[in-house]
């Protein structure tokens, strides 16, 4: 690595040379290098193919697991190895081992050939897209879940995975991913113009970049012959860098070294000193005009490009984050051009152009019937778009209807006026979606499955739910509500071969191996339910309610010493598991470990100060241990505030008239509607069980 020192030239600096570009020798060498990493993608998908399980996706957008729900992944550990790295030897990621950098290459690459030579766009005002993005995909989930009061602690590590293309699109979007984060980006907004105008991770990159030592550096060589810039590929001004600061300071190189190799003087190398947070310029600095936007023009910009954002992410059910952004860009660039071919009088750049002297030209006149059709199927598509909206704002609002259902096997919730008319413009919403729609919308079989389903209409959703099923729609939630439909109309053997299905579909999912534990347990076959939890626990080792379920089935069956490490387990997940920790109180008072059954409802009581039968249980585990006086202030705070529990009531009168102490801790038997009660200590432990699904 070279390690000259580069010297500050003490004559003028001279002008351009019009000598030949010649080709980099690094080109080749860059394009082998991003070929490898195509072939190690192969590689990763063919073991998953071959073996049904595979490392998680090495993909920075993996690292969202993290922002989350704290689970370290194979992404997130990539992510942070490339930002650190780019924090010593600069950008270089991007240009080295990216696969998009690889396809706007390429499709720059065809481009020249055929004579289009891209034009960059420069807008300040678009420069904030991926900083925006970046803000929202990484750092936005993890600040709304520290203002909710959650922790970032890590949760859990997911490094391997039977669902590799889960979080990946299909080979439709795929295809129009190549086509406008390709060339429709390339062609309009410049040779990065992804990397410019959408790219989340290069926002950080760049930032980081700002504080590398390693980076392009110039010597005393340089003549200003301008061949570095007419070779960079990331559209930077390398010779005024250069000659401004005596490195390149800007945060677009990605170090591709193209520069350094067409230098006819030797010049340029790629080497350590000054970080560019630190630099100075030189004396002899040339200040030249800057040649941005106007301001309209990036008002244009901004308001085309987030009208077409909010438009086309998520259109038809189909269209990514990412590649909305890139959608974005190119259709603010349309639509500023348009602006221009009203306004100005000349409207050219290489391979557009649309209007000379005030006349329009033969591709002007293509463009303004391109552009109309644009305008027409973007309207098209905000109508859609504004009935999917009303559609999903009216199924989130059956949100806790839904729940329920899923909560209670073979039981329908109720549906109040409010919900009823919700369901019902739902519905409404999500039709005319379907039916004004040039293509399905992806999703919208399920979210009608699941109105039909709450208002009723059984048949109508079953359908739904197959067609849902049929399309790759959340076929393992669709098999859970198949699987409660089966139960709503009796049908046991087929509620439980739905479950089944959900279970194969999604092994590494906790939602179907509870709910047929579940239904099995209150079926009144505890001995089956417990195998299913017991089977989800072998697939799934960070689920608070699979935990809990498995640990309050031994508890029924009489297991409890079995069940306690089940239960801590749980509680170490979700701290806040109410149930789980009434239920491990009762099971430590059942062993006769009442100081620690104690501190457990105590800390119960504290999650929860207002749960009236939370201190009546409380209350009968200090009369174990002969606290009378603390029994009594738990038994009276408990009847503030439910003041017609009789269970209190006739306890608290007892011991305020006397009553031994022991002979009142323990109450009689008692039966559930659903199960019957293995332990006294925990009254809710068989309500509970139907509710461990939220």
């Amino acid at each position: 690595m070279p390690t000259r020192t580069p010297k500050v030239r003490e004559t003028p600096i001279q002008g351009p040379k019009t000598s030949k570009v010649r080709l980099s020798k690094m080109g080749k060498w860059r394009a082998l290098v991003l070929i490898a990493v195509h072939v190690l993608i192969g590689l990763h998908i063919a073991h998953w193919l071959t073996t049904g399980e595979t490392v998680t996706p090495v993909e920075p957008s993996e690292a969202m697991a993290f922002s989350r729900s704290s689970i370290v992944n194979a992404g997130l550990v990539f992510f942070a190895v490339t930002i650190l790295l780019t924090a010593i030897f600069g950008r270089f990621f991007c240009g080295w081992g990216c696969h998009v950098v690889a396809l706007q290459d390429f499709c720059r690459h065809l481009m020249l050939k055929v004579g289009i030579t891209p034009r960059p766009l420069k807008s300040r005002a678009l420069a904030w897209v991926p900083v925006l993005a970046f803000v929202y995909m990484f750092l936005w989930p993890a600040i709304y879940r520290l203002w909710l009061g959650d922790s970032l602690a890590m949760r859990g590590a997911e490094l391997t995975t039977t669902q590799f293309w889960a979080t990946f699109p299909g080979w439709v979007v795929g295809i129009l991913t190549l086509l406008v984060c390709g060339f429709a980006c390339v062609y309009f907004l410049g040779a990065k113009g992804f990397c410019t105008y959408a790219c989340p991770y290069g926002a950080i990159f760049a930032a980081v970049d700002r504080v590398a030592p390693m980076r392009i550096r110039v010597t005393d060589a340089c003549n200003q012959c301008g061949h570095c810039t007419a070779v960079c590929t990331s559209n930077v001004r390398i010779h005024e860098e250069v000659r401004d600061w005596g490195m390149v300071v800007s945060a677009g190189c990605m170090k591709c070294q193209d520069c350094v190799s067409v230098c006819p003087t030797g010049a340029l190398y790629y080497g350590i000193g000054t970080i560019p947070w630190l630099a100075k310029p030189r004396a002899e600095r040339a200040t030249q005009p800057r040649k941005d936007l106007h301001w309209r023009d990036e008002l244009v910009l901004v308001l085309a490009f987030v009208c077409t954002f909010l438009i086309v992410r998520g259109l038809y059910g189909v269209v990514p984050f990412l590649m909305s952004l890139g959608v974005g860009g190119v259709v603010a660039f349309l639509v500023l051009t348009c602006v221009r071919l009203v306004r100005e009088v000349t409207v050219e750049r290489p391979g557009l152009r649309l209007k000379r002297e005030g006349k329009l030209l033969p591709q002007g006149r293509v463009f303004v019937v391109a552009m109309a059709t644009l305008a027409l199927l973007l309207g098209h598509s905000a109508v859609l778009r504004t009935q999917t909206h009303l559609g999903d704002r009216a199924f989130a609002h059956a949100e806790p209807q839904r729940r329920a259902l899923l909560a209670a096997p073979g039981v329908r919730p109720r549906l109040h006026g409010e919900a009823d008319a919700a369901i019902a413009a739902g519905v409404s919403h999500l039709l005319r979606v379907d039916l004004w729609g040039l293509f399905p919308t992806l999703g919208n079989a399920a979210k009608l499955a699941w109105f039909y389903a709450l208002s009723g209409a059984d048949a109508t959703a079953e359908l739904h739910a197959r067609r849902a099923i049929d399309r790759g729609e959340l076929p393992t939630e669709m098999h859970q509500l198949l699987a409660h439909l089966s139960a709503l109309r009796g049908d046991t053997v087929g509620a439980k071969g739905e479950w089944q299905q959900a279970i194969d579909a999604r092994p590494d999912l906790p939602q179907a191996y509870l709910a047929l534990g579940i239904f099995l347990a209150q079926s009144g076959d505890i001995a089956a339910g417990q195998q299913v939890f017991d089977r989800g626990l072998a697939e799934i080792n960070d689920s608070a309610p699979l935990f809990y379920n498995a640990a309050l089935a031994r508890a029924l069956s009489g297991q409890a010493e079995a069940s306690l490490a089940l239960f801590e387990r749980a509680l170490f997940l979700d701290p806040r598991h109410l149930e789980a920790r009434e239920n491990l109180a009762g099971v430590l008072a059942t062993l006769g470990r009442f100081e620690a059954s104690v501190a457990q409802f105590r800390t119960a009581v504290q999650q929860s100060p207002d749960d009236a039968q939370t201190r009546l249980l409380l209350a009968r585990a200090l009369l174990e241990l002969g606290e009378r006086e603390a029994a009594l202030r738990e038994l009276q705070r408990a009847l503030e505030l439910e003041p017609t529990n009789v269970e209190a009531k006739n306890l608290y009168d007892a011991l305020d008239g006397g009553a031994d102490t022991k002979a009142l801790s323990s109450p009689p038997a008692m039966q559930s509607s659903d199960l019957p009660l293995a332990r006294h200590w925990s009254t809710r432990c068989t309500t509970a069980i139907s509710a461990a699904i939220r």
